[in-house]
């Protein structure tokens, strides 16, 4: 899904702690590292004061592929699809953790990592789309 040009891509990595997240604006498409906030609230503050045109969250799944089923996670996309005022995409975010942790570099606080997560499918997203 397209967006406007000048609007952003917001990909989000949620955690039950914390959400890592990352942004592409529709020119460039490519995903960099944003911030984490704490709660819905503040990533629906996030959708507005930045312009997002479409939300891409990961959804957690199993190894074999069948969507995990965290009560947590669904209450979180149920709220965040009904309160969003623009449309929210989910992916599949399997391994995105263990592929920012595999990434070169200084050990990552855990706040980095969910940040760069978030990178990670929404540019796979990103890239997919382009093709």
């Amino acid at each position: 899904m397209k967006i406007k040009e000048g609007q952003q891509y917001l990909g989000v990595d949620w955690g039950e702690k914390r959400i890592g997240l990352a942004m592409a604006d529709a020119e460039t498409r490519l995903a960099l590292p944003f911030m984490t906030v704490a709660d819905l609230r503040s990533l629906l503050a996030i959708i507005e004061t930045e312009d997002v045109g479409l939300v891409i969250i990961g959804s957690p799944r199993k190894m074999a592929g069948e969507e995990a089923s965290n009560p947590l996670f669904l209450h979180f996309l149920r709220e965040l699809k009904l309160k969003s005022p623009v449309p929210v995409v989910t992916v599949d975010e399997r391994l995105s953790s263990k592929a920012a942790d595999a990434l070169p570099g200084g050990k990552r606080d855990k706040a980095g990592r969910d940040e760069i997560a978030a990178v990670i499918f929404l540019q796979n997203y990103l890239d997919r789309e382009d093709k």
